[in-house]
């Protein structure tokens, strides 16, 4: 099956009842099959653990499996994906512009574009934000944004299209505020399947060309490590400064200390990513007319496969030590009745399906395409929120 603009318009009309697509990728280390991969590790230094029905038919058995990747930080995957691409295909964005702020420490980004806002446009950064001094919220563009729902979208469709597929909450602006909510309508995950061990932890010793004794002690000022002093003997400094040895600067070899060694890579029997975009889900979202609608929901749905291809349709690095590629990708189009193969998108045949999708949607009275800004709407931190940042980052003042 070849998908283009017209089939996929006619999957989301209001009583399509085609399922949505399904993208599942077989996906393989650089080094080989079986070679380790290092999944996302949370707080307490923890994988996240399943078990899971793989395989087909009677072939079907429960697996110990590891999430590499999972649903919310794909997401992100894919949002940085169209940050990349959106310049050249006309996405609109709104950023969030700090050079203002003071100096800042130089791993910060000096400005923050809306595809890594946290809660998309439900988020804090948003309302704690100037438009050409006027504080957002009270703004027109403002206003609409933080009241859209997924009945009432068109300012989402004109500011911020990525999350009526990604979804959101509008949870930070009071009781008496908006708390509209929108489930995600693209879901994909890459998962391990039966890890070799999840308990190996990386040991080692961090060097020193000098082995300089890390007995010695110092004191240093914990917010600037270039300002520290050698204690000879017993001699302690004046001031606040901390007295430790040398090692909490740097100097000196250090083993991995016992309990605090790092989760190790994990090699795997196989490696997996499954990616969904549900058109149930986009039936959720209603923009006013059945032509609006099925145009609508097919743009978002073509802003999901772009993004996708554009984060995942190539060899990608997740984190250091998990750099994977596509070795076998098999696209499925999942019909109310029966499920068909699907030729799989490029980037040039997405950015196509996208265009298209997006004059469909014009032309059915949406505010997109020609109602993009063709550059970013560029917002200011509040004076509060400035003041915020300055406060965590001293430097700034």
């Amino acid at each position: 099956m070849e998908l283009n603009i017209d089939s996929l318009l006619a999957s989301c009309g209001d009583d399509a009842s085609d399922a949505g697509i399904l993208i599942t990728a077989t996906l393989e280390p650089l080094a080989g099959p079986g070679a380790p991969v290092k999944p996302a590790v949370y707080a307490g230094g923890r994988y996240q653990e399943d078990e899971r029905w793989v395989g087909e038919g009677e072939q079907r058995r429960v697996s110990r499996v590891v999430v590499i990747d999972n649903v919310p930080s794909e997401a992100n995957r894919l949002e940085l994906g169209l940050t990349k691409i959106g310049p050249e295909v006309g996405l609109p964005e709104i950023v969030l512009d700090l050079s203002g702020v003071g100096e800042l420490p130089p791993h910060l980004p000096r400005r923050i574009s809306g595809f890594q806002f946290p809660h998309r446009q439900a988020d804090a950064y948003l309302r704690d934000s100037l438009l050409d001094g006027e504080p957002f919220p009270s703004t027109e563009i403002g206003k609409s944004l933080l009241s859209a729902t997924a009945d009432e979208p068109a300012a989402l469709f004109e500011w911020f299209p990525q999350a009526l597929l990604f979804g959101f909450w509008q949870s930070h602006l009071g009781k008496k505020g908006s708390h509209a909510k929108l489930a995600r309508s693209w879901v994909s995950e890459i998962v391990g399947i039966n890890p070799g061990t999840t308990t190996t932890r990386t040991l080692g010793i961090k060097g020193d060309p000098l082995n300089l004794s890390v007995s010695e002690q110092i004191q240093y000022d914990e917010d600037d490590q270039t300002d520290w002093q050698f204690l000879e003997g017993t001699k302690k400094a004046g001031g606040t400064k901390k007295q430790e040895s040398l090692a909490e600067i740097g100097h000196g070899q250090v083993p991995f200390r016992t309990g605090q060694e790092a989760l190790a890579a994990i090699s795997f029997e196989g490696v997996v990513q499954r990616s969904t975009v549900s058109f149930a889900g986009l039936r959720h979202i209603w923009c006013g007319s059945a032509k609006s609608n099925a145009a609508g929901r097919a743009l978002l749905a073509a802003i999901g496969l772009l993004g996708h291809v554009a984060a995942f349709g190539r060899a990608f690095s997740l984190r250091s030590g998990c750099d994977l590629r596509p070795v076998e990708v098999r696209w499925c189009f999942l019909g109310g009745e029966t499920d068909q193969e699907m030729t799989a998108l490029g980037i040039a045949d997405a950015k196509v399906l996208f265009a298209d999708a997006v004059r469909a949607a014009e032309a059915s009275g949406l505010p997109v395409g020609r109602r993009w800004a063709s550059t970013p709407l560029v917002l200011t931190p509040s004076v509060q929120l400035a003041k915020a940042i300055r406060a965590t980052y001293p430097t700034g003042e």
